[in-house]
């Protein structure tokens, strides 16, 4: 029998890619911890403490904010179905993948969407999108802010103020951004917000943060037509999430310990420590990949702190090089998608990944794999840059 249903026994990995981030520890022990009831007052408790520490980090005093019971794809979803009615104009931002997933699900939600798009790697200016807005007047706007797929980081402030004197509610997709740098919701009047918990809040895949302003519940609570998803339908959540607790689904309960906990780690260290620290990591990777002689996907002056897009070097084997950091030094990286394939690597350095260590250890692998593969460069260089940005405290 236990030739044919072997034991769990998972390796252990450096999760460097884009996405799932190492998970802390703490987090771990969290979702280890008994099980109690979706509607038991101490679950009830946690749910209130939990919303109470998103708000901290959003930035936001909106009521409606939450964990969606699924992925961040589900918190993108939810925003959109909840806010757009079948024949309502919708424009998306498109500069990479999930630019153009939230364009699907708005088409499918039945929006009549206008799609403002962007070379791969590039970010929008109010300039962009005027022409579009002017001519679509859309009820919606969507953007992502920090795109996965290219390592791109967009401004939001210029263009919040666009779309709401144009009449229109700003959508942000925040899965990879939130928790590794800021985000302000209420300062930057962002109607509707969604993320990920598997990114910078390193915590495993399940949940979904999510948060919408009184606009956009006004918005939705006016709709002539029910919300497409059940499931999504946030008037039937708030019942949930709110001072009712009206039963909607069974939670994820053990999710909710290991987001709670994730939660609390971030804001123990403070917001300010947090994304210095993932800044200092990304300036430390990016000083010890020129020094590889490798360059970034994207303008650096807009590159993430959390997902570096870097160019694979000519002559170089994408898949094996990554296959070989698996294998030799169980460490993933994410390879390119859609116009990147094949072109570029994804580091991520999300979360509790985000660590000197992490960093060194990785610039220390692809010497050795990049020096199999015939590529010139100073042995030692890319370690000793590195040290360099964290020598200048």
């Amino acid at each position: 029998m236990s030739d044919a249903l072997p034991e769990l026994n998972p390796p252990l990995r450096t999760l460097m890619g884009p996405g799932p981030s190492d998970i802390h520890p703490r987090v771990l022990e969290a979702m280890a911890k008994p099980t109690v009831g979706h509607l038991d007052p101490y679950y009830l408790q946690l749910m209130d403490r939990m919303q109470d520490l998103l708000r901290q980090l959003f930035r936001t005093k909106n009521e409606m904010t939450m964990a969606i019971s699924a992925t961040g794809s589900a918190g993108m979803e939810t925003c959109v179905v909840n806010l757009i009615e079948p024949g309502d104009s919708m424009v998306v931002c498109i500069n990479g993948v999930f630019g153009m997933r939230m364009a699907d699900v708005a088409e499918r939600a039945g929006a009549v969407v206008t799609r403002v798009e962007k070379p791969w790697g590039e970010i929008f200016s109010p300039e962009d999108l005027k022409g579009a807005l002017a001519e679509a007047k859309p009820k919606v706007v969507g953007i992502v802010m920090a795109e996965t797929s290219t390592g791109a980081s967009q401004p939001l402030p210029e263009i919040s103020n666009l779309v709401h004197d144009a009449g229109g509610m700003l959508l942000v997709d925040a899965v990879t951004s939130l928790g590794g740098m800021l985000v302000e919701v209420d300062a930057w009047n962002i109607d509707a917000i969604y993320s990920g918990t598997q990114k910078c809040l390193s915590c495993p895949p399940g949940l979904s943060p999510v948060s919408l302003s009184n606009r956009a519940v006004e918005s939705i609570l006016a709709r002539k037509t029910k919300v497409q998803s059940w499931y999504l339908d946030t008037t039937m959540l708030a019942n949930y999430w709110g001072t009712d607790r009206v039963y909607h689904h069974t939670a994820p309960i053990n999710m909710t310990y290991g987001l709670y906990e994730a939660l609390r780690l971030i804001l123990d260290e403070g917001l300010d420590a947090c994304f210095a620290r993932h800044q200092k990591n990304h300036e430390a990777l990016k000083a010890g990949l020129a020094a590889l002689g490798m360059e970034y996907a994207v303008e650096l002056s807009h590159s993430l702190p959390m997902l570096n897009a870097v160019r694979i070097p000519e002559g170089v084997d994408d898949a094996a090089t990554r296959r070989a950091l698996l294998d030799r030094f169980g460490i993933e990286i994410g390879g390119g998608l859609g116009a990147f394939a094949g072109k570029v690597w994804r580091i991520g350095l999300m979360g509790h990944a985000s660590r000197q260590n992490n960093v060194l250890l990785l610039l220390s692998a692809l010497e050795q794999l990049l020096g199999d593969a015939g590529i010139s460069f100073d042995a030692g260089a890319s370690v000793a840059a590195a040290n360099g940005i964290y020598a200048a405290r």
